[in-house]
């Protein structure tokens, strides 16, 4: 199933169009939802399609696809992008206004579900980095601009990511005993291919050390020999088991 796209601000100012929405209704009871953010140039029909076929039928997935936008990092040639980047690493410039607004949509996404079902956001690759500052805002209480987070997350979920705005993270958690207790109960999966060429393993690594320093103890990071940027069945059947475990799913009959 998918619905049409909205719109909402970006850098400048400028109005963006999101793409079609493609959700994945769950096949038993509804326990969780989840969010998954595609990677860069990408649009969330190829995701719902691999997310369907997981062993989890307890989890509706709602795959977005984002605005497309002008990206430094191919000159400014317009291609779907969750914020504008410059560089695939933590050293790059953070477009904190495009990673806000990409948040804000994330949320209101799954403003509107059951007050007993477990929210969650993933992502592969740019959408791992929006998830990621989710998680963020999440903990912190509050986006960047200083609006309110408006949901409670249970689980974050990143694949051949970075972690956007580290340089600040640290200090944003620790500003409150409420920011820190939320970051050290919000489990959160990394995964990266020591292969990748795009976002590189050490990209993945030092996210993953960043998050713990900062207060995200339940940080878990998996690393896979010889995986490139993209994903693989091994790491998809990972990424099911330690949904169904931090979420307490059903376990499927048969």
């Amino acid at each position: 199933m998918s619905y049409g796209g909205s719109s909402s601000g970006g850098r400048g100012g400028r109005r963006l169009e999101y793409g079609r929405t493609y959700v994945v209704r769950p096949k038993g009871r509804h326990q969780a939802t989840i969010v998954w953010l595609h990677g860069l140039g990408d649009n969330g029909a190829s995701w719902s399609q691999l997310l369907d076929s997981l062993p989890l039928p307890n989890i509706k997935w709602i795959c977005p696809t984002a605005p497309t936008r002008p990206v430094a990092a191919f000159g400014g040639f317009p291609c779907t992008a969750w914020f504008d980047v410059e560089e695939t690493s933590l050293d790059g410039r953070d477009d904190i206004e495009g990673l806000d607004a990409s948040a804000a949509h994330v949320a209101n996404l799954l403003s509107s579900e059951p007050s007993d079902v477990r929210l969650g956001i993933g992502g592969f690759s740019m959408g791992a980095a929006a998830a990621f500052h989710s998680a963020a805002c999440y903990a912190h209480g509050r986006f960047t601009n200083g609006i309110a987070y408006p949901i409670t997350l249970s689980v974050v979920v990143g694949l051949s990511g970075w972690l956007p705005c580290s340089r600040t993270l640290r200090s944003k958690i620790e500003s409150s005993q409420t920011a820190l207790r939320r970051a050290s109960a919000l489990p959160i999966l990394l995964n990266h291919g020591r292969a990748d060429e795009v976002v590189t393993y050490r990209n993945g690594e030092r996210s993953a050390e960043i998050l713990r320093s900062s207060g995200f103890q339940y940080t878990y990071f998996k690393a896979y020999n010889g995986l490139g940027h993209y994903t693989i069945p091994e790491e998809m059947d990972d990424v099911s088991k330690w949904l169904s475990s931090r979420l307490g799913l059903d376990r499927p009959r048969g």
